[in-house]
């Protein structure tokens, strides 16, 4: 690096927006005219090797540069492309004529290092602003600086309201220029101005101008708040003067050297004396970081996603290029206005080609009153609802977003700068066949985990169970590509349902994952044993084997079975240890279906199952709140005995709900949900069950007790209930006997029991309580199945506090 002054650096600076087809069509005639040997971009120079797979033929933009730390905390730093990109076309033109290019802005190991942009980091860690380079200055609304990324970190940090004044002052700013030019806004100014401004050499010129007026504007100390970002910014450029500087001293004569960078930066780059000397960039902090390449989409590259420096409307302008580059840009409104009415005819509502004339004919007027040559998205938008919406814009509105913002996803060649994870999942996706869901479009897939006898191979024999397997394992790392769904197919081990979509956030968290592997299995088998580390309880230590199962982890479900066994030994929380129970249950469910061996499990299972049960009876001493868990508690444990009653104590099981079902001082829904298992299972004959009914709807027994206790009843074994007439009468005589006070306690249980039978069941109970009562079928059933009142639902809460122990 030099310090050569301005003087014997006559290089061409070509300012641009980041995301603007005018840009790189005016950059493309300026290269064609100038036929520089080298051109300079802005972006990271560590990533100029980069460059070759960016103009890989294979390459489909929208693509994106990305850089990341190699260790904690993790932030990263993203360098969107679309086709349109002047500096994307500028790669292009250079690989073409055979010209030197390079990147110039400071290397991403320094970028990462220094200390901005953290107050604008969301949860999953994302830049907000994200400028990539502050399309801003000249087209970034709301964006005065140039951060050259977005860069991002896991931690917040200080300056939000630095930042957020700043953004007041510049957002301000942009206000004013459009209100003077008589735009809706700065989108349409720049639009109108700049990307319709076909004139020679006037974008560069223009843009020049308004770089060196704005810095003027916003550098003035009543304007510089965000002091950080402003130092940030000088650093930059000095580091490209010293890039600029370097090319000379190669050999590159100044006046063949073209430098393309963001609009805010083109007149320091043309003014500012000397660049940044070895020794300054020594002092400089740096970061080990890792570069890759990653398909973009549309979608995240829209200001719509909250990308600050994004277009916002990615596939319009990509139009509007194709339209440029085929000679006639007066074909746009004609291709984007055809393309809504045809997305209005898809969904139903006929636009007739006469429509799309005449809508086109109104966004030329629309145009012509502003004084434009074109029609800007605003004026095609407002033609669109006039015409296609008759003046509505609701009809237009879903077919405007879709036709505005697109669907594509880019396309990278195959190895292309990859990280180990992403070669290792691409080559699972290949293997799996799961290649043609890398799509923004969400699709579904079911998937059946049995072998497949009508196949050859043992691969195709079992491709949904390794599918299975590999989804698992992304979920676990945190990769948001699939979503389990319900499967539809009750108690089907076999059966899993997923929807599946493939976005730039799914790349981004693929390539986060590197730092716990160099493949998803290790990285994943790295992420649970982290997880079985801070494990604190049952129910966490079961899902974990779950989860290992699920995962085919051999080795990481052995581990979780022992933090399992240790914590299990201290634990008397029946509904958690149930849980685990029922977990476990679960896993050993699946046999030969995950090809797991699951007979370490079976001890613990019949461990658990003990615990749970000599534990049961007092746990159920518990207020109405917490009787809840316990109901699902007694479920998981009731199916447990029947399913694998040859390797657990279903005796003592079967013993417990007795004690339970007769205890007065437990819980009486918990009591009466005993009572019905019992009678389901055979174990509670008739006699004894109407003796129960008897002594537990026996006048003098309060509301919350009796009424407390058939509701627990009534759970389970229905028909069976409601084909005892005396149990109806039985119930019948006890409300009878009730106070008013009483009665209406009652009701609050028994509406509450009656919310969970189907139609059918409630219309048999309300035509027989209608017979006892002497008041119609219609009657009865608004008595028993109307929503709970505010009163009632504080009945409820107010036996959070009774004390069963007392009685």
């Amino acid at each position: 690096m030099s310090s050569s002054g301005r003087t014997e650096r006559a290089v061409h600076i070509f300012g641009v927006r980041h995301l603007s087809p005018g840009g790189a069509q005016h950059l493309k005639q300026f290269l064609h005219e100038i036929q520089p040997t080298a051109v300079l971009i802005e972006g990271p120079s560590d990533a100029t090797q980069e460059i070759r797979h960016l103009v890989n033929k294979s390459t489909k933009p929208p693509v994106a540069l990305l850089a990341f730390t190699a260790d904690l905390p993790i932030r990263t730093a993203m360098w969107p492309l679309a086709v349109y990109s002047p500096e994307y076309q500028a790669m292009k033109w250079a690989e073409e004529q055979g010209a030197y290019c390079a990147f110039i802005d400071l290397p991403s190991s320094v970028m990462l290092a220094l200390d901005l942009g953290q107050s604008r980091i969301d949860e999953r860690g994302e830049d907000k602003k994200s400028d990539e380079g502050n399309e801003g200055n000249e087209g970034g609304e709301g964006d005065v600086s140039d951060e050259g990324g977005g860069i991002v970190e896991r931690d917040e940090g200080n300056g939000e309201r630095e930042v957020q004044e700043e953004r007041l002052h510049s957002r301000s700013l942009y206000e004013r220029i459009a209100k003077l030019a008589g735009e809706y806004d700065y989108e349409m100014y720049w639009e109108r101005h700049y990307e319709h401004n076909l004139s020679r050499d006037a974008y560069r010129q223009a843009i020049l101008a308004s770089s060196a007026q704005m810095r003027e504007w916003t550098e003035e100390e009543e304007w510089v708040t965000a002091r950080k970002e402003y130092a940030y910014n000088a650093l930059r450029e000095l580091y490209m003067l010293s890039q600029i500087e370097a090319a000379i001293a190669a050999g590159h004569a100044p006046e063949r050297i073209v430098v393309v960078c963001g609009a805010y930066h083109a007149s320091a780059l043309a003014t500012l004396p000397a660049g940044m000397t070895d020794a300054e960039f020594d002092l400089l902090p740096k970061r080990n970081t890792k570069l890759t390449l990653m398909p973009y989409s549309y979608y995240r590259l829209s200001s719509m996603s909250g990308y600050g420096a994004g277009n916002r409307a990615p596939r319009y302008f990509e139009m509007m290029w194709e339209a440029m580059e085929a000679g006639r840009p007066q074909d746009l409104a004609y291709r984007y206005l055809s393309q809504v009415a045809g997305r209005l005819r898809q969904s139903g509502t006929h636009r007739s080609t006469a429509e799309v004339i005449e809508a086109v004919r109104l966004a030329q007027s629309l145009a012509a009153l502003h004084g434009g040559s074109a029609p800007t998205l605003r004026d095609l938008h407002d033609a669109a609802q006039s015409i296609f919406g008759h003046g509505e814009l609701s009809v237009v509105a879903e077919p405007l977003a879709r036709v505005d913002v697109g669907t594509a996803i880019g396309e990278l060649a195959e190895g292309v700068s990859q990280t180990p994870i992403q070669d290792d999942l691409n080559r699972q996706f290949k293997l799996l066949k799961l290649d043609k869901y890398k799509s923004a479009v969400a699709a579904d897939l079911a998937l059946d985990l049995r072998e497949n006898r009508r196949v050859k191979s043992e691969e195709a024999a079992y491709l949904d169970l390794h599918r299975s397997v590999l989804l698992h394992r992304m979920q676990l790392l945190g990769i948001t590509f699939a979503r389990k769904q319900a499967s539809g197919q009750d108690s089907a081990t076999w059966a899993e349902h997923w929807v599946l979509q493939w976005t730039p956030e799914v790349e981004i968290e693929v390539v986060e994952s590197t730092l716990l592997g160099e493949t998803i299995e290790l990285a994943a088998a790295f992420r649970l044993q982290q997880q079985l580390e801070s494990c604190t309880s049952v129910s966490e230590a079961s899902a974990l084997i779950r989860v290992a199962c699920e995962c085919a982890m051999l080795s990481q479900m052995e581990a979780a079975r022992e933090t399992l066994q240790k914590l299990a030994v201290d634990s008397q929380d029946v509904g958690q240890i149930a849980g685990a129970a029922h977990q476990l249950a679960i896993i050993i469910g699946y046999g030969d279906i995950r090809k797991l061996d699951t007979a370490p499990l079976l001890p613990l299972l019949e461990q658990l199952f003990l615990r749970a049960c000599l534990f049961l009876v007092d746990a159920c001493g518990c207020n109405d709140e917490a009787s809840g868990a316990l109901l699902t508690a007694i479920h998981e444990l009731n199916q447990i005995a029947q399913e694998h009653h040859e390797l657990v104590d279903e005796a003592l099981w079967v013993k417990e709900l007795h004690h339970l079902a007769g205890r007065d001082d437990r819980n009486p829904r918990l009591s009466g949900y005993a009572c019905a298992i019992l009678l389901e299972r055979g174990e509670l004959s008739a006699g004894e069950c109407a003796e129960e009914v008897s002594r537990r709807l026996s006048p003098g027994v309060p509301a919350d007790l009796g009424a407390g206790w058939f509701e627990g009843l009534s759970m389970r074994n229905r028909y069976s209930l409601l084909s005892r007439m005396s149990l109806w009468e039985q119930l019948n005589e006890y409300i009878a006997e009730l106070d008013d006070e009483e009665f209406r306690r009652a009701l609050v249980f028994l509406r509450r029991a009656f919310s969970s039978f189907n139609s059918r069941e409630k219309t048999m109970v309300a035509e027989m309580l209608g017979e006892l009562w002497n008041v119609n079928a219609e009657a009865a059933a608004e008595v028993l199945t109307g929503e709970l009142k505010e009163a009632e639902e504080q009945m409820l809460d107010e036996l959070n506090d009774f004390d069963f122990g007392d009685l």
